[in-house]
């Protein structure tokens, strides 16, 4: 399991996470990473940022944000994805 930074917290979490499995008090939760400039505020901040994901393709979008400390799924499908196959074909 790859794990990131979580902010400046010194804390490292999975980069894939099932909602609801890991504390998240401090960051900021995100929909989406179209909010570039919320993204990269709360980075700048140190504040985790945290994308909620529905799909593999946002998955992989919001993991291709250094910026993003891990991705939040409710589907169990997603924990499993191939990311580098996903990423690098």
């Amino acid at each position: 399991m790859r794990e990131r930074w979580f902010g400046s917290t010194g804390r490292r979490v999975p980069e894939v996470v099932l909602d609801g499995t890991v504390d998240l008090e401090g960051a900021v939760i995100l929909d989406s990473v179209s909010d570039v400039e919320r993204i990269r505020a709360a980075h700048l901040e140190g504040s985790p940022v945290v994308v909620r994901a529905k799909t593999a393709e946002e998955v992989v979008s919001a993991l291709s944000r250094g910026e993003v400390a891990c991705v939040l799924v409710r589907d169990k499908a997603l924990l499993e994805l191939d990311l580098a196959g996903l990423t690098y074909g």
